[in-house]
């Protein structure tokens, strides 16, 4: 999601310049011309929390939603941690999936390495790609590396374990000040790339972990196969929110090694639109910002759910009420890499909880159709590309309440225009390079700028043919 991207944030007025050619497209810059794989270039990302999925929470009943999954147009899908988890100061029942008892092994909660193995072979069957969810940070306090190797773990002052955080007291902190501990690390994640045939791994609070160990690791991942790392860490909002002393912000390193990090700082913000703490004249701010901090090239992943959103924050549709479509259309075609958790197909009021099994009610899929929609779009449409530099950005002036942006590379376009209050608003559409049509609405639209009307808690998506 960025006003970043290689592509260039317009102000608000300017007026749309000539569509560059791809010969005159601006270069990446050199220190972050990581190999992006180009199976994530249109990849909408789609996490599976394993244990509130089904009833059975296992990998073989997770398997049953691929084909819905496929249709619905995911491209990458994101499995929270799959290892054993903690018992020894485990919170809840079933204690969390971040709490890593062995590295190397399967959660038999899930079921069994052939189980998983059978998972993701079926995803691939279907040109789909799986992730893990990689906890790099921190072990259960009773994970054998304790007795193994005491030393690989942060102590205080009187040599006791100590957790990352203090609420984090289900685990205990590593120490990568040990290369031991980053030969055994890397070694383990190549172990799930090899046996388990995973497409790369979400990294957890990934700037708690030292970077050279991000970029090394990236580097022998790719003599195995090209991969997806997605960091969970965004320079405009992580290091402010952590105690004092646990991050020292090294600007844009993380970006040597990750296709992507979170847009956290952007996700806050629109919860404070919807809530009524921020208007939408905070987004151009957001966006300039955005540019300055990240470097071209590099994509951000938005959302307006995760497993710790839900949980923590509260479900989607407790959080925006109306507008949670309208601003699901938002983070999916702004650019940058959508990504849709368990459950919002299914519209599930669910504050799923974190430590116990809480299955999601699916409710017949209310709005699997609208996810569809929108993700099929983003599949297919080249102005909707990621780490395309020929493809531009450019947000347009509107009303307060209501956002509008335009997406082009060369022929092709796509306008966006939601509405977040509770009245009709009017928003005028640049003149398209080729014939538009309404994407929720088959139907043409008249050539020309022209302005149309946004319902309240709506939105109107305009697309050229792709």
């Amino acid at each position: 999601m960025r006003a970043h991207l290689l592509f260039p944030l317009l102000a608000l007025a300017a007026c749309q310049p000539a569509v560059k050619e791809a010969a005159t497209c601006p270069p990446v810059p050199a220190p972050f011309t990581i190999r992006h794989p180009a199976w994530a270039t249109h990849a909408t990302l789609y996490q599976i929390n394993v244990r509130q999925y089904t009833p059975e929470g296992t990998f073989r009943a997770v398997e049953k939603h691929l084909d819905r999954l496929d249709s619905m147009g995911v491209g990458i899908l994101w499995l929270m941690p799959v290892q054993p988890i903690g018992v020894k100061n485990r919170k809840g029942t079933l204690g969390s999936q971040y709490s890593v008892r062995d590295y190397r092994a399967v959660n038999p909660e899930f079921g069994t390495m052939a189980d998983l193995k059978h998972l993701i072979g079926e995803a691939h069957r279907r040109k789909m790609h799986v992730i893990l969810d990689w906890v790099a940070n921190h072990t259960s306090w009773d994970n054998a590396l304790i007795e193994q190797h005491p030393d690989w773990y942060t102590r205080g002052p009187k040599g006791e374990l100590v957790p990352p955080v203090s609420d984090w007291q289900d685990v205990v902190d590593l120490d990568y000040s040990r290369p031991a501990l980053r030969r055994y690390m890397t070694e383990s994640m190549v172990f799930w790339v090899k046996e388990a045939g995973f497409d790369g791994f979400r990294a957890d609070v990934a700037g708690m972990v030292p970077t050279e160990f991000w970029d090394a690791t990236r580097a022998e991942l790719e003599k195995i196969k090209p991969v997806f790392m997605l960091a969970e860490w965004d320079e405009l909002h992580d290091p402010p929110f952590l105690p004092k002393g646990v991050f020292t912000p090294n600007t844009h390193l993380l970006e040597k090694a990750f296709d992507s990090n979170y847009a956290l700082r952007l996700h806050y913000l629109i919860d404070s639109i919807a809530q009524g703490k921020k208007t939408t004249a905070a987004l151009p701010r957001y966006f300039a910002d955005e540019r300055r901090m990240y470097p071209a090239g590099v994509q951000l992943m938005n959302f307006t759910s995760s497993h710790d959103v839900n949980s923590w924050d509260n479900p989607e549709s407790l959080r925006y009420g109306p507008n949670v479509q309208p601003l699901a259309v938002l983070t999916t075609l702004l650019p940058g890499i959508p990504m849709v958790y368990s459950g919002q197909e299914a519209a599930s009021p669910k504050k799923l909880r974190f430590f116990d099994k809480d299955t999601i009610n699916w409710n017949g899929y209310p709005l699997q159709s609208f996810y569809t929609t929108l993700l099929q779009l983003k599949k297919r449409h080249p102005a909707l590309a990621a780490y395309d530099p020929c493809v531009e950005f450019r947000l347009l002036p509107t009303a307060a309440g209501v956002v509008a942006f335009e997406r082009r590379k060369g022929p092709a376009a796509v306008f966006t225009a939601l509405n977040l209050t509770d009245a009709p608003q009017t928003v005028t559409a640049p003149a398209p390079p080729a014939p538009y049509e309404d994407v929720f609405t088959p139907k043409g639209v008249k050539p020309g700028a022209q302005q149309l009307t946004v319902e309240p808690h709506g939105w109107r998506v305009l697309s050229t043919a792709e």
